[in-house]
This record gives C-alpha cells, sequence and structure tokens, in this order.
C-alpha cells in the first residue's frame, strides 16, 4: 500500500448516520482524501477533491452486477442500462434522448398541477398534526413524476415501496432480506414499465414514457431510463425536502422573501445523497493521492457542501445563503438530469407548506431512516403551533 492518509470513518455506525456532520467536519480537517480500508476505496472530504471526483471524466461510474449474478439479473439489468452506470459514449446514447425529452418543456408545464397537487394534499391534513412526510413531502413528487412519466397516478403507493426496496441496496452490506427484497421489486417495477412502454407504443401520449418509447434505445434501456427517472424523480425531493424542513424547524426559520434561495440551502445543508462512487480507468490525481486504475474513490456530498473554505459559517442554515455553490445535483457529465424538476416541486411545494401554516413547529421527535448514502426521515410530526 503507498503511504497515503487512511481514515477508520465507520459510515454505518448509528451516530454517524444520526449526525454525519461533526465526524464528516474532524476528517475533512485532516486531510481532504484518505483511503478507507472497510470500503477498499479512497474517500474525498473537501469541495474541491469532491468537484474533481465528480468533474474528472477517467474517474468512471462503472456498473459491477451484483452477485450471484443469476439471482441478482433483476437487480442488475435496470443498473447496466442506466445513464448513470455508464460513462461516455455509452453514457452520451442513454442520456441524450432523455434529455432531449425534458427540454421539450414537459418539466414546466407540470408546475401548475404540482401547485394544485400541493394544495390537495394540504387541504387533508390536521394542523392540530400531521406526519408532513407521510401526508405531503412522500407522496407529491411521486405524483409529479408519475404524472411527467405517464404512469396512472394508482400506481403512487407501489412506485414509492419499489423504489425505497431498490434504493437501500445503495447502502454499505445489505442484508439477504434487504437484497431479497429490491430484486422482488425490481421484478414488479421492470414489469409495470414494460406494459407501459407496450402501451404507448401502440397508442402515444403526451408523456415522457411516449417519447422514450418512440427513440432507438432497447426496451431493456427504455425499462432502466424509466424506472431511474421515478425513482430519482421523487427520492431526492423527499429526502431533501425532509432534511431541509426538520433543520429548519429545529432552529424556528421560515422561508427567505426568495424561496428559491431557501431551496439551495436546503440541499446544501443536509444532503439528501451522501456518498458516489467512482472507478479510476487510468492515474488520475485527486488532492495529494495519485489513483491507479481499478481503483475507487468516494465522493462525500454531505462533507463538500459543509467546506468552510466554501461556505462561510458552513454550519448554520442561512435561508438568504448566495451565492451557494452546493454539489448536490453533481457536476460533468452526471449532472443530475432531474434538478429543474426537483428545485420546480421544492420552491412550490415549500412555499405551499409555509403559506398554509406560517407558524409551523416540530410535534415530535423525527424518526430518521437510519440510512447514511441516501440520507433522510421516515417521519416527521409537525403542528400549527398555538394548536
Amino acid at each position: 500500500m503507498r503511504s497515503v492518509p487512511t481514515t477508520s470513518l465507520d459510515l454505518g455506525a448509528p451516530e454517524v448516520v444520526a449526525d454525519p456532520y461533526p465526524f464528516l467536519a474532524e476528517e475533512r480537517a485532516r486531510h481532504a482524501v484518505a483511503w478507507h480500508e472497510p470500503s477498499q476505496s479512497y474517500l474525498t472530504f473537501t469541495h474541491a477533491t469532491v468537484s474533481t471526483v465528480q468533474r474528472t471524466r477517467t474517474l468512471g461510474r462503472l456498473w459491477h452486477d451484483r452477485q450471484p449474478a443469476d439471482v441478482m439479473e433483476p437487480f442488475n439489468l435496470l443498473h447496466r442500462n442506466q445513464m448513470m452506470e455508464n460513462e461516455p459514449p455509452e453514457h452520451t446514447r442513454l442520456r441524450r434522448p432523455v434529455a432531449s425529452a425534458f427540454a421539450r418543456g414537459h418539466v414546466e408545464r407540470l408546475r401548475p398541477r404540482v401547485r394544485a397537487l400541493a394544495t390537495e394534499l394540504l387541504d387533508e391534513v390536521d394542523p392540530t398534526g400531521f406526519d408532513v412526510v407521510e401526508a405531503y413531502a412522500e407522496p407529491l413528487p411521486v405524483l409529479v413524476i408519475a404524472e411527467l412519466l405517464g404512469v396512472p397516478a394508482t400506481y403512487a403507493p407501489q412506485l414509492r415501496d419499489w423504489s425505497q426496496a431498490i434504493v437501500r441496496m445503495y447502502e454499505p452490506s445489505p442484508s439477504p432480506a434487504v437484497t431479497a427484497a429490491a430484486v422482488a421489486a425490481a421484478v414488479e417495477f421492470a414489469g409495470l414499465v414494460r406494459e407501459l412502454i407496450g402501451d404507448r407504443r401502440r397508442t402515444p401520449a403526451d408523456d415522457l414514457i411516449s417519447d422514450l418509447a418512440a427513440t432507438g434505445l432497447s426496451e431493456d434501456e427504455q425499462v432502466a431510463a424509466v424506472v431511474l427517472l421515478l425513482n430519482a424523480g421523487h427520492e431526492a425531493s423527499v429526502n431533501v425536502f425532509g432534511n431541509g424542513l426538520v433543520a429548519m424547524l429545529r432552529r424556528g426559520l421560515v422561508p427567505g422573501g426568495d424561496v428559491a434561495l431557501t431551496v439551495e440551502e436546503m440541499l446544501r445543508f443536509d444532503s439528501a445523497l451522501q456518498l458516489f462512487e467512482r472507478t479510476a480507468t487510468e492515474p488520475v490525481q485527486v488532492g495529494d493521492v495519485v489513483l491507479q486504475p481499478g481503483e475507487k474513490v468516494a465522493a462525500l456530498l454531505g462533507a463538500a457542501n459543509r467546506d468552510p473554505a466554501v461556505f462561510a459559517r458552513p454550519e448554520e442554515f442561512d435561508v438568504a445563503r448566495d451565492p451557494n455553490p452546493h454539489l448536490a445535483f453533481g457536476v460533468g457529465v452526471h449532472f443530475c438530469l432531474g434538478a429543474p424538476l426537483a428545485r420546480m416541486e421544492l420552491v412550490e411545494s415549500v412555499g405551499a407548506l409555509f403559506d398554509r401554516f406560517p407558524d409551523l413547529g416540530l410535534a415530535a421527535e423525527p424518526e430518521s431512516r437510519g440510512t447514511f448514502v441516501l440520507r433522510g426521515h421516515r417521519s416527521v410530526p409537525v403542528q400549527q403551533k398555538g394548536r
């Protein structure tokens, strides 16, 4: 082993999962990059090194089928054909038709629908006490991404269940039960999407599945793209909303005059995605370390987004922080295609919540999902103060 900094940070430890930021700050103060023996990869802790990992084309997102391959094939199939798990030129080929579909104005035409859904959901809650994740933050983005793609709203609860089963596989050392649930979800999810793609080939509609069905992508690639969009299209919104809202309510904050700035701070302050892994395809320097081909490196987004070299008072939640060069959506070729949708949803949903309940407060302690890579809350009980 070359002489490089090392870290023994346990990313699955309960205290790290509960609040990773003090641990990440301690590591960042010691080194920008360090070797992590448990994961057999390098970890990056600063805004500069995380940016390097995301921007460097020779640090690839290379999919390796989960084993055993026969049992895991339904899960592997969805990921092997995803744009996120490939690099150019394959990544470019898979991303272009999806980017083209997004560019047709599908996102902005949904803004009035997002406002209407937010109003409908808030009409149904009890201001004396409700779970803002279960009643609002979860259903809204699921319904929106389903409508964008052309998935019937009746499938929304199943979409959320399937998505949560699949993304739990991204955590360190998933258990056999988690693995079995992810494979079952992949089978059911892909089955529904294949049916919908077949329907749109016969009868096109004004939705993203119809756009994808008309492209030159294979059916497996179309299915993988739709599942990725359904998962990524709401997971980030749910967790950013929950994490950011909890941070604000703990501090007695409300959105600033420009809700969009508050949303950017929600994205920065408590990152929904904490870790993203890449593999070196040739020797490449990250910070003071040179990675060799085949070596892995993880970008720790939460650490980068609290780097004091970039953000003044990084431990403070500033509803009007500007500029705010956070890395929540990534940079480079893998910049999140759904960023405009997520931003629009969050601005509309955060604004609607505080317009309806300007004196909102926590009614009980929020319940964490208990995961590190995809950080979020399972439950956030709230109430209008004075009730």
